[in-house]
Formats: structure tokens, C-alpha cells, sequence
């Protein structure tokens, strides 16, 4: 019978075991050996069966063996240490608290999904997967953060395979009472809640759940609440599912709800209040217009007050395509703000002119969410260089006249929380050669540019161990394997094979992420004799280990799986090559240690950074990836391959496929393969164990998250924090007047004529020339520009490469019509064709970069004509 009602019956500790509540209830036991290692001891047997969560397993413990527990003085004492421990942890001072220099008071983090633990299913991919990493490393290094993100009743879906091989979806029902989580409660007790007005004069109600992060709040919010019509109840139904109305109102949530959720937080706690806020992603970028709201609420204007929110704004974008992004017809968009919606004093024309794409090539009549991200953010970066000039390119059209190399988004290339990923053996084998604490601080807060300490490991125990975590791989494949062939129908009878399944000495190759076509999952089949000949070579074989999901709604997604699970059930090869279904964090664990190679061929640059082969990296396994995102950046021929790209605009995809492809398996045959079956006189690959210590050595400590945010807090949050400081009403106000100003009197600011001291087109290295230019300014005035020379090499059409920017200096005052003389030098610093131009920028202050108006003003035709612009 099928019960009517259910309710999570939590046991009772006895008073001595009480900590161990508060330790199930702080997620740093998701990446903590010693406190995952307490609750294994509290029940093995029950450990393994709740998948390795405390909550779960203390909730299914017989009431006999905590008795016994609370009389175990060894475990008492473990109890007490590790209680300890986390309380030191919190408490004391870490990297950002000993750090010199004017830091925010606190930093609000936003995203659609966050990926702590497979405990906490909230996350479908790499987004997620970087801003759980992002909150763990924050919480390691001190930084203030708090977390800001939806709880997603259904999660996101797990996978299965019907017996022909398509993907099948599940959504289980999420009960948070289950979960590690809390809710937000108000004074008296009752739940707090966060409120947003909708069209029709109805409400959408969310509740506060909120899940420590070690010392970092994540507060998520739920509309599953009896005061909501069923529709809003399922607003936070599943992640990245439903129609464009549903998107927009879980992002309304996340934004808008999101700020008045950290309000209510900071109320009730008395944590210090953002002064900076970053989304991640364009999805919560409607937190800009609630802030805005709030200053106008307090006496600023619209302009003035989105001069303040900018301010204090980073923005990062994940995505190198414009059909990666949420863009929402402009009309959806309207009926949800205004005088009968959400942010009824503000005006929704202002609203929709912020997410608008009015630049060439947008679409007039869609609402772009990175689009208004960027409009609402002083600061915006991308995830790897190679990311960042691929961003700067896309969003170009906001800033019409700059070159993209000048467009204000920078680069943080992402990382990865190493005591989350990194096998517990490989910390093992660190803490034995440095020591525990060295180790960790090697892993958490990073800032050592090379790991020497690995080169004096033995070759024989990096081979061990490597070995050992090959052969952990291997049972927990066939593990999975068998369970996914049942779920198939298969019978027990029919999977004697799965006990020959990989061999823990063979070459072992991972893939796993998600299913979008440019990740190309199937490009190993392009040639599928010759992959099972690497398959199957008698001397030098290689076996492979794919996982991946499609999106529900991506038939050529799941075409792919498809394609891979039948080629891999083939009897010739299925021993060789496996797909195992619903790929998540905790098969990612077992994953990255147990593979020799993690492969990587997306479609160039389609991979804005791809931190897979990072985690792989971290535990001593070598990349083979074409260079995009992250390995464009670090790849080094002494860790790792680079696949060849064939990414000219005059390959077709068909062709660049067969060429990529054949490229792979020429890497596998003939420099893969070898290099690890390769034996010295020792019995031992030593080349292979030496990239395997280079790649520990010298991209350890790059990969890790903890870098990474270190790089926020010193080149993004801080900034961001003292314009914040700096945006004071007044300042707010003077600089919203400024800017209307500027762009009302730009269309009279004129470069007239340009001069020069140089005789003739050739000069010497070395020589100076002197400049003068003639400029006119319309109403403007000397303060409110900068006039520069901006020289280079140049190439066959004239354009400036590595463009150097010099300010020239006005000379005197205006003559009688009205023009300005401004004067400086000009170094002929390189040889060969060279040039230069003159530009006049806005320049205030209080701007973050000089294209951040988008306004710049260059010579006409007839001026550069007589200039002498070029010199060969």
C-alpha cells in the first residue's frame, strides 16, 4: 500500500553525541577525509547505503548503537576533536582576514545552481559544479560570501538507458528536511520569506533554506509554499526546466528575491551587508534593478542610482555563444515589471533599454540577460584568457569603436576545490611527504607557483599509487555497469561478462560532461575500425570510460549517447570501452584519479574553460585536449597533448571532424600509448611518471580554486568594493549628470588636425617625434576627455596590433573657433611598418575604464590623409 502521508522522523542524540548534528549539518564534511571518516565509523553498513551523507545516515542508525556510541570513549574523543576542529575553522583567522589592503565587509554570490555535494543535488553541470567550488575555496581562504541560489524540488534529472540505449529521465522528489539544510527563521520562529509581486495583483512567496558551506552561508530559496497557487509552487519545480514565463520567473527569483533574501539574512544574523555583489551567469542579473529600486527608495533617480549599483557590480560570463544565453521576448519582460508587477515606481521602459541588444546584429525585440549583465556591472570577466577575448569579441557591440582587445571584460580563469576532487590516496601520499597541515594549505589557499616537494616522491609510489586508483576505477565501473544493464532489463544471467570489464593495467581514458554537439562526445567513433584496433591492440590496448547527460529537451544530445552506448554494448569491445549513466558528482570522484588520460575535443572555442581535466590533473592523470578554455592557457608538452584544430573558416564541420579525429587517434597510437607501456630499465614507464610529477608540479597549483579566488578578491572584489565606497549618493548623482551630459554633447566632439615633427615616412628606432592635434570639444571641456595617441604595428590593411596609448596634453585655451590644441610625443619604439592614430575618450574619475561609456571620437577621412599616419 502506497503511504497517504510522509514525514522525516529525525532520531534523538544522546547529549554526548549532540555535536555530531552540527557537524551533518556544515557541508565542509563534503570535502573534510577526517569528519566523512567519524560518520563511517558511527555505522559502516548504513555509511555506504546513504551514498556517503551524514544527514541520511543518522536518520536510519538504530537507537541501540548510538547508546553504545555515547559509552565509546575513543569515539567521544574523535568526536571531540573533529567537533574542534570545525569550530577552529570557522572562527579563526584565515588568508583573508591576514590580508593587507581594503577588502569588502562581504561579497553576495549569485547563480542558478550550485554543486557542493551529490548530497545536495542542485546542479546540472560545470556552472554549478565552479560555484560549489567557488563557495568551498571562499569558506577556505575567509572570504565573507554568502551564497545566493534556488532549491530545486526535483533537482536536476537523474539518467538511465532503455535497453536500445536512449536516454531515459527521472526527476525524485527533493525533501528538504532530508537534505543538509536549514530553514531561515524569523525571531519568533516562524519561516522567513521573501515576496514578488506578479501581473493580476498576485504574489510569488518563496522560503529561505539555508545550507553552511564550512563558513559560508548559502541561502536558496523555495516557492514551494502552501501560500502559493499552484503554478508558483512550481516556479522552483526542476533547474533549467520549463517555457520562457518559467525561466523568467525562477530568474526574477534568484535576482530580485535573491537581494531580499540577503537582506532578511544580514537582519536576522547581523552578518555584515554585501558591499559587493557577483552573479555568475546573466541568470540573476534582475538583482541590479532590485538594488536600484532600493537606492531609489532612499532618494536617488534611476541614472544615479544605477551609477552606485554598477559600481559594486561583477559580472562573469561562462558562455562563448549567444545561444548559451537566456534572452526573453521584450513584451514577457514588460508585463512582469510596472505599476502591476514587480518594481512598480520604476519605469519599464528603463528596465527593458538595459537588456536590449541595440548594436548591429542583436535582435531589437528580445531581452538579453548578459546583455543586461553587462550593462549593470562596472566589472565583468570571463573564465579563461582564451574565453575572454572570445567574450570580448561577442559583446563587442556594446562598445561600438573599440577594438574588442579594448572592450572592459577581463579574465579570471576558473579552478577547482582540490580536497573536494583530490583522492583521498593522493592526500595521502602529500601529507606523507610535507605533512598534513603544509598539504592543505598547499591545496586550500595555494600562492606557491610550482609543487617541487612532488619531485621527491619515488617513481615507484607515484606508480602504486596511480595503479591502486586505476584498480578502484575498475570496480566501481563494474559496479555501476551492472546496476545500468539491469535498469536496461537485463537479467543476472545475461552480465557474467561485466567481471572482464577493463583491466587495471591497461591505459585507462576518461570523458565525461555534458552532451551538447560541440563537445563533440561521439568524435572517437569518427573511425570506429581504427578505434577498435586501439581497443584491441595486442601490445598496447586502451580502454575508455565515457559518462555524460543530454539536456531533456536535446534529441541530438541523446542521439549521441545513443551512438556511443551501442557502439560500447558490442561484444567485440564492450569490455574496453563503457558508458555509465547518471554522471554526477560522486561518480566524478571515483572518475578523475582512476583515469591515466582525460580526453577533451570540443569544437574550438567553444569551451569557455572546461575544468574536468583539472580535477583530473589534480590526482596525476595527464590531458589530452584540444586547446581550448584552461589548456590553451597552461598546456605544456611536458604534461599532456594538444589535439590539432582544423578551425579555419574555410573548413566545412564535416571535414574539421575527420581531421581532429584522425589527429586523436595518431596522438593515442603513436605518442600515447608507447610513452605509457614504455618500461626503463627499472620495469617502470619513468617517462610516463615523470609528466605525471610535471603535471602535479607545475599545474597543481594553478588549477586550484583557491587561486582563482584569490584572483577575484584582489582583482575584481576589491575594486569593486572601493568604487562601491567611492559611489557615495553625491558622487552617485554627479557621475549619472556627468554621463548624460557627455552623451548629449558627443556628437560635436571632432578630431580636426593631426601633425607630426617627422619629415619624412622612415624614422630610426628609437626616435621621437612630436604630435599635435587639434580637437573640438563642443560644450565639453578639457576634464571631461582624454585626447590619445594610440601607435603599433600594423599590418597589410592599416589596422594598430599591440596598440600602446599615450595622453597628450592640452596647450593653452580654446582659439576662436572654439578649438583645442592638445600636444605630446610619439616613440618610434619598433621596427618595421608602423603607425598611429589619435582618439578622444570620455574620461571621469569615477569610470572603471575608458571604454566604459562606449563613446570615442577618431579623425575623418580628410584628417588622416593629411596626417602622415604610416610609417614603413
Amino acid at each position: 500500500m502506497k503511504a497517504i502521508r510522509r514525514f522525516t522522523v529525525r532520531p534523538v542524540l544522546p547529549d554526548a553525541l549532540r555535536p555530531l548534528s552540527d557537524l551533518a549539518r556544515n557541508l565542509r564534511w563534503s570535502w573534510h577525509a577526517e569528519t566523512r571518516d567519524l560518520f563511517q565509523s558511527v555505522d559502516p553498513e548504513h555509511w555506504a547505503a546513504s551514498g556517503g551523507d551524514p544527514v541520511r545516515l543518522l536518520g536510519s542508525v538504530r537507537p541501540a548503537r548510538l547508546a553504545e556510541l555515547a559509552e565509546d570513549r575513543r569515539f567521544l574523543r574523535r568526536l571531540t576533536a573533529v567537533a574542534d576542529d570545525l569550530h577552529d575553522y570557522v572562527t579563526g583567522e584565515r588568508w583573508y582576514q591576514a590580508h593587507t589592503g581594503e577588502l569588502p565587509s562581504a561579497v553576495a554570490y549569485f547563480s542558478p545552481e550550485f554543486g557542493i555535494t551529490a548530497a545536495l543535488p542542485q546542479y546540472s553541470g560545470g556552472l554549478g559544479i565552479l560555484a560549489g567550488d567557488h563557495l568551498k575555496a571562499a569558506s577556505d581562504l575567509g572570504v565573507p560570501l554568502i551564497g545566493v541560489g534556488l532549491l530545486y524540488r526535483h533537482g536536476y534529472f537523474r539518467q538511465s538507458l532503455s535497453r536500445d540505449g536512449w536516454q531515459q529521465e527521472h526527476y525524485p522528489v527533493l525533501d528538504p528536511n532530508e537534505l543538509p539544510v536549514a530553514l531561515l527563521r524569523e525571531a519568533d520562529g516562524t519561516p522567513a520569506q521573501v515576496s514578488l509581486a506578479l501581473p493580476g495583483g498576485k504574489q510569488l512567496h518563496a522560503k529561505i533554506w539555508l545550507a553552511q558551506v564550512g563558513r559560508v552561508p548559502l541561502l536558496m530559496l523555495d516557492s514551494d509554499v502552501e501560500e502559493n497557487d499552484l503554478g508558483e509552487r512550481g516556479v522552483t519545480d526542476r533547474l533549467y526546466g520549463g517555457g520562457s514565463e518559467h525561466r523568467l520567473l525562477q530568474e526574477m527569483l534568484l535576482g530580485i528575491g535573491g537581494v531580499r533574501a540577503v537582506r532578511t539574512y544580514c537582519r536576522l544574523t547581523g552578518h555584515a551587508e554585501p558591499e559587493v555583489f557577483h552573479t555568475n551567469e546573466g541568470h540573476a542579473g534582475f538583482l541590479g534593478l532590485e538594488r536600484i529600486a532600493e537606492l531609489c527608495d532612499q532618494g536617488l533617480d534611476f541614472d544615479a542610482g544605477l551609477e552606485a549599483v554598477r559600481a559594486g557590480t561583477v559580472f562573469t560570463t561562462h558562455t562563448p555563444v549567444p545561444a548559451g544565453i537566456d534572452r526573453f521576448d521584450r513584451e514577457l519582460v514588460a508585463r512582469h515589471f510596472g505599476p502591476d508587477a514587480e518594481l512598480p515606481r520604476m519605469d519599464v521602459g528603463r528596465i527593458l533599454a538595459l537588456g536590449m541588444e541595440t548594436y548591429p546584429g542583436g535582435e531589437p525585440n528580445l531581452f538579453n540577460m548578459a546583455v543586461m549583465g553587462l550593462r549593470l556591472a562596472q566589472r565583468a570577466n570571463g573564465v579563461s584568457l582564451l574565453h575572454g577575448q572570445v567574450s570580448r569579441e561577442m559583446f563587442s557591440g556594446l562598445w561600438p569603436g573599440f577594438d574588442p582587445e579594448e572592450v572592459p571584460i577581463t579574465s579570471v580563469t576558473n579552478g577547482v576545490h582540490a580536497p573536494t576532487w583530490v583522492a583521498p590516496e593522493v592526500l595521502r601520499l602529500g601529507a606523507r611527504q610535507i605533512g598534513a597541515q603544509r598539504t592543505e594549505d598547499a591545496l586550500t589557499v595555494g600562492g606557491s607557483d610550482r609543487w617541487d616537494a612532488v619531485g621527491d616522491i619515488p617513481d615507484q609510489d607515484i606508480w602504486d599509487l596511480r595503479r591502486d586508483l586505476r584498480e578502484q576505477l575498475v570496480v566501481e565501473v563494474r559496479d555501476r555497469l551492472r546496476a545500468s544493464w539491469r535498469q536496461r532489463g537485463a537479467g543476472t544471467a545475461e552480465l557474467g561478462w561485466i567481471d572482464g570489464v577493463l583491466d587495471p593495467d591497461v591505459l585507462t581514458i576518461g570523458f565525461a560532461r555534458r552532451v551538447p554537439s560541440y563537445k563533440r562526445l561521439t568524435l572517437m567513433l569518427r573511425d570506429r575500425d581504427r578505434l577498435m584496433d586501439l581497443l584491441l591492440h595486442p601490445e598496447r590496448p586502451i580502454q575508455i570510460v565515457v559518462a555524460g547527460k543530454a539536456h531533456p529537451a536535446d534529441d541530438g544530445g541523446k542521439r549521441l549517447v545513443q551512438e556511443l552506448v551501442r557502439f560500447a554494448d558490442d561484444p567485440r569491445v564492450r569490455h574496453r570501452i563503457v558508458f555509465l549513466p547518471d554522471y554526477g558528482m560522486a561518480m566524478a570522484q571515483k572518475l578523475y584519479p582512476g583515469c591515466d588520460i582525460w580526453l577533451n575535443n570540443p569544437l574550438r572555442p567553444l569551451e569557455a574553460c572546461g575544468t574536468s581535466g583539472m580535477k583530473a590533473a589534480l590526482n596525476g592523470c595527464l590531458n589530452l585536449s584540444v586547446l581550448d578554455g584552461w589548456w590553451d592557457e597552461w598546456f605544456q608538452p611536458d604534461f599532456g597533448w594538444a589535439i590539432p584544430t582544423a578551425d579555419g573558416s574555410g573548413t566545412d564541420s564535416d571535414r574539421r571532424d575527420d581531421i581532429e579525429a584522425e589527429a586523436l587517434y595518431d596522438l593515442l597510437e603513436q605518442r600515447v600509448a608507447p610513452r605509457f607501456y614504455e618500461h626503463g630499465q627499472g620495469g617502470l614507464p619513468d617517462r610516463w611518471i615523470e609528466m605525471v610529477r610535471q603535471t602535479l608540479t607545475l599545474l597543481g597549483p594553478k588549477v586550484l580554486a583557491g587561486r582563482m579566488v584569490r584572483e577575484y578578491v584582489e582583482r575584481l572584489y576589491a575594486p569593486a568594493a572601493h568604487a562601491h565606497r567611492t559611489m557615495a549618493p553625491d558622487a552617485a548623482r554627479e557621475l549619472a549628470d556627468w554621463k548624460s551630459r557627455v552623451r548629449a554633447e558627443w556628437h560635436s566632439v571632432t578630431v580636426d588636425h593631426v601633425e607630426t615633427t617627422a619629415a619624412t615616412t622612415t624614422a630610426e628606432l628609437g626616435t621621437t617625434l612630436g604630435l599635435r592635434v587639434r580637437v573640438g570639444l563642443g560644450a565639453l571641456g578639457p576634464d571631461d576627455v582624454e585626447v590619445q595617441a594610440v601607435s603599433g604595428r600594423v599590418d597589410e590593411e592599416d589596422r594598430i596590433a599591440d596598440a600602446a596609448t599615450v595622453p597628450l596634453k592640452p596647450v593653452g585655451g580654446p582659439d576662436h573657433e572654439g578649438r583645442w590644441l592638445y600636444e605630446g610625443p610619439l616613440s618610434l619604439d619598433r621596427t618595421g611598418p608602423f603607425g598611429y592614430t589619435v582618439r578622444i575618450l570620455p574620461s571621469h574619475r569615477l569610470l572603471a575604464s575608458g571604454a566604459e561609456l562606449g563613446l570615442v571620437a577618431v579623425p575623418s577621412e580628410e584628417v588622416v590623409e593629411g596626417a602622415g599616419v604610416l610609417m614603413r
